[in-house]
């Protein structure tokens, strides 16, 4: 007995010490930014920010054993750091600190300040530290959030740009901007949005006192139904009275397949398509002439005919739901926002370094280990922590994927819509998240069934290559000289065709990355040199054109076309011809300098083409060079002006401008080859649904424009006609944007926040007691402040200049009265008080 007493207090002794564990240290963190420049040590630039940590806990903290981590787009340098760290590169965006030599044992309460340096001149807050946990060495799956964390508001008189860079953006130069982007009185506006191709008003007016019969054949049941559903919610319940015919048919002048024709006259309406697409499409067109809100006794509904069709048949949105996972209620939103505004094709993007998001049954481990995000002490139970998603696994952004239910109901939502989805599954770069995955198939096998376990591996355990992708990866990508590779690939296609075909959509094309694969890559892989040793392969271009070459023919083994971006049709720099004619359609993003034209020659070279202009199409590029709009500028800023000014088919033009560039232009043949265009919106710093409606909205306006509408006038006006033109174009957009379009979606999806602009201001030259205000969106009030505060829904509207030597702000509001980004300007000093006698 005395024996077994022992044993149990023993035990007992283990399992209090076990809970006596210390936890991770407790800590209150904040960033601020010292500086930012460039100098003769960090030519491309260099930001320096000191992050103070105090001691939040109730006793000293370690002098070692923990880490502090966490993810930041802009990089940081690694090595011991003034202030007692050193840092280190764990994965990717993924950094830690670890107290050096020195540290001190901080008593509680007290701060230790340590120096960090960014290798790029870092003025906005997405790209700084982002989510910082503490973990203990020994325990890295009990890490914790920080206590508390703040990202100081960054000084902008610490920024040094360099002189070829366009400066951060204040209220004054949003005025100066704003000057030529005015909206216009007493314009007539189009009677739908986008801007149709013809239309014209007639006399009278089709009066309505009950909800009208919809009449349509068998082919057009469901259109009927959702019209005369829309019909009957605007009226007061009635006996219906009157006819709505739908009908399908040819559109007399029109060859397109979406072309409709809508007609309205006193005695009753027409809406004509050239397919049940079409109908759906003019269905969307009439939607906009149909008041909201509770049901009325009467409706009127102007004369009018209007005939209709798209410019381009291809008409996209890509969203990025790999990097921060977006559920299928957040995409069902985008998708019914799509429909509205006449775009048709979701490309899906998802699968990346940091996630793979749909289930694959025979590969189960896509979505246990690469479907997770999260700190652990085994490298193959997860992927780690990036882009802010924090330690812990099983919530989105960084974790989550679609069940095979899930998927199968997200297709038929949009095939309801009228939306193609196209999946994405990037490789042989972009693809971590597949790698990591399958190697943990692998070592789940190994010990039990060895070839079993090698049958999907897509990495050489020989491969000693050197490479960094663009995301800071060192080991994220598929050897092509693999057999596993291709098995892998043929597995995941047969089982995404057999969800569509479950779903009763067809598949017709199937997106497979191709992009930014790093130098280095395959070089002292095994596989991979052997392979080019058999089959004559000189050089790392010839082996990527014999990949590609594979897997197109495997694609098309199961009936479907192979789409990829830009670098899957091309070889050392140049369109190769190898996949030309093979019904390949490569998505261009690259339009940065040099490579403006690259589409067109693309086009010109026999590749079916989708437009995606990064310049002007990347959504997740921030608005403006302000601190205080979140996003990317690596490729450019792209506010809406950049998007309505988009020539897609003479990259030498933006808006009214065209530079002298020598490029290249379209054939007749290479005009047949652009599908159309597509808008971007991948998620490094979009990590929920108000984030996405911001970047997406209302750029993605402009977008459905240029996608849909006739090629405007002044995109092939001469120079001296092109200006005004523009201009006038452009406050036909901001007007029927601001009151027809943006008012609709406040009361028909008031969950859609998207960008409300923040106004210009500057004070006026001749009297600096005056505040001059100028904004581009008509319909949006704007309402002002000279106390200090921030403008509310009861402040006072601007009516004219705001005459005050205090400090001014100034806010718009939609038409609910929600309010976006207020501008403001300081107030007056005495000496610079000026005023007009």
């Amino acid at each position: 007995m005395a024996d077994m007493r022992h044993i149990l207090f023993a035990a007992a002794a283990v399992i209090v010490a076990g809970l006596a564990r210390a936890e991770p240290p407790r800590l209150d963190l904040s960033w601020t930014l010292e500086r930012a420049g460039v100098s003769s040590g960090a030519p491309d630039g260099q930001t320096q920010a000191v992050l103070a940590l105090r001691n939040a806990g109730a006793a000293p903290l370690p002098v070692q054993g923990w880490s502090l981590y966490f993810t930041v787009l802009a990089g940081l340098e690694s090595g011991a750091m003034p202030g007692g760290m050193r840092v280190e590169q764990v994965k990717g965006t993924l950094y830690r600190l670890r107290p050096a030599e020195g540290f001190p044992a901080l008593a509680p309460g007290a701060e230790q300040r340590v120096t960090l340096r960014h290798p790029e001149i870092l003025w906005q807050p997405a790209k700084a530290p982002q989510s910082p946990f503490v973990a203990e060495d020994a325990h890295p799956d009990a890490a914790v959030p920080a206590q508390a964390w703040r990202l100081m508001p960054i000084d902008r008189s610490r920024i040094a740009l360099p002189a070829d860079t366009e400066p951060l953006v204040d209220a004054g130069a949003l005025y100066a901007r704003y000057e030529t982007m005015q909206p216009v009185d007493r314009i007539e506006l189009p009677p739908v949005f986008p801007k149709p191709l013809q239309w014209q008003r007639a006399a009278g007016e089709w009066r309505l006192q009950a909800a009208p019969q919809v009449v349509a054949p068998p082919q057009l049941a469901s259109q009927a139904r959702q019209l005369q559903g829309w019909l009957d919610a605007v009226l007061v319940h009635q006996p219906r009275n009157g006819t709505f015919r739908l009908e399908l048919g040819r559109v007399r002048g029109q060859s397109s397949p979406e072309a409709y024709e809508l007609r309205i006259t006193p005695q009753g309406a027409t809406l004509r398509g050239a397919t049940p697409a079409a109908v759906a499409l003019g269905l969307q067109s009439l939607r906009q002439m149909l008041p909201t809100g509770s049901p009325a006794p009467s409706l009127a509904l102007p004369a009018l005919h209007l005939v209709d069709a798209p410019r381009f048949a291809y008409r996209g949105l890509l969203l990025d739901v790999a990097r921060s996972f977006m559920t299928v209620q957040e995409v069902g939103r985008v998708l019914e926002l799509m429909a509205r505004l006449k775009l048709n094709t979701l490309h899906l993007h998802l699968s990346d370094d940091e996630g793979w998001r749909l289930e694959i049954a025979a590969l189960p481990e896509l979505t246990a280990v690469g479907a997770k995000r999260g700190l652990s002490a085994d490298p193959l139970a997860m992927l780690p922590p990036a882009y802010a998603s924090g330690p812990k696994a099983g919530t989105p952004p960084g974790s989550g994927h679609y069940s095979r239910a899930e998927f199968i109901a997200l297709l038929r939502q949009a095939a309801d819509l009228g939306i193609t989805v196209i999946p994405e599954f990037d490789l042989p770069g972009h693809a971590r998240a597949a790698v990591v995955a399958m190697e943990a198939r692998h070592a789940r096998l190994a010990a039990s069934d060895p070839q079993a376990a090698d049958a999907y591996r897509l990495r050489d355990p020989a491969d000693r290559s050197r490479y960094q992708s663009a995301q800071q990866y060192d080991d994220n990508l598929m050897d092509p000289g693999l057999p596993s590779t291709y098995r892998f690939i043929d597995t995941v296609v047969g089982e995404v065709i057999g969800l569509y075909r479950e779903a009763g959509v067809p598949l017709r094309r199937l997106h497979l990355g191709g992009d930014e694969v790093p130098a280095g890559a395959w070089q002292q892989s095994p596989a991979s040199l052997a392979l080019m040793q058999r089959e004559g392969l000189k050089d790392a271009p010839a082996l990527w054109s014999h990949f590609f070459d594979r897997i197109q023919r495997l694609v098309a083994s199961h009936g479907v076309l192979l789409a990829g971006w830009e670098e899957m049709g091309m070889r050392a720099g140049k369109p190769d011809p190898g996949l030309a004619g093979r019904g390949v359609s490569l998505y261009v993003w690259n339009t940065t300098t040099g490579a403006e034209d690259l589409g067109l020659r693309l086009a010109n070279a026999g590749y079916p083409t989708v437009l995606a202009s990064a310049r002007h199409l990347y959504f997740d590029m921030a608005h403006l060079r302000d601190p205080a709009e979140p996003g990317h500028d690596w490729a450019a800023l792209v506010d809406l002006d950049e998007v309505f000014g988009y020539v897609p088919l003479d990259p030498a033009r933006q808006g009214a401008v065209a530079s002298q560039a020598k490029l290249e232009r379209l054939t007749s043949a290479g005009r047949r080859n652009v599908l159309g265009l597509e808008a971007t919106l991948f998620t490094e710093t979009v990590q929920n649904a108000t984030r996405a409606d911001y970047m997406l909205m209302p750029r993605l306006l402009a977008m459905a424009e240029r996608a849909w509408s006739a090629n405007p006038p002044w995109a092939t006006a001469s120079p001296a006609k092109a200006p005004a033109l523009y201009r006038a174009d452009l406050a036909r957009f901001l007007a029927q944007a601001g009151t027809q379009v943006l008012p609709r979606l406040d009361a028909e999806r008031p969950d859609l926040l998207y960008r409300i602009a923040p106004p210009g201001l500057m004070r006026d030259p001749r009297d600096s007691g005056r505040v001059l205000v100028n904004y581009p969106w008509a319909g949006q009030p704007l309402r002002y402040t000279t106390d200090g505060s921030a403008p509310t829904a009861a402040s006072p509207l601007v009516a004219g200049p705001i005459v005050s030597h205090g400090p001014v702000h100034v806010t718009a509001f939609d038409s609910r009265g929600r309010p976006g980004r207020s501008s403001q300007l300081p107030a007056l000093n005495n000496d610079n008080a000026k005023e007009t006698p």
